[in-house]
């Protein structure tokens, strides 16, 4: 399906951790995974 420019936020327990409209890109894995660690 075609997307057009929706928005895409990434919480873990009720923390935001990225947005796409606030950065301007999806994040990569490795970004999720050390602001996961980082959360540890």
């Amino acid at each position: 399906m075609r997307g057009s420019g929706g928005i895409f936020i990434v919480t873990v327990n009720n923390k935001q951790i990225f947005s796409k409209r606030d950065e301007g890109r999806f994040p990569s894995e490795r970004e999720i995974l050390d602001q996961l660690k980082s959360m540890a």
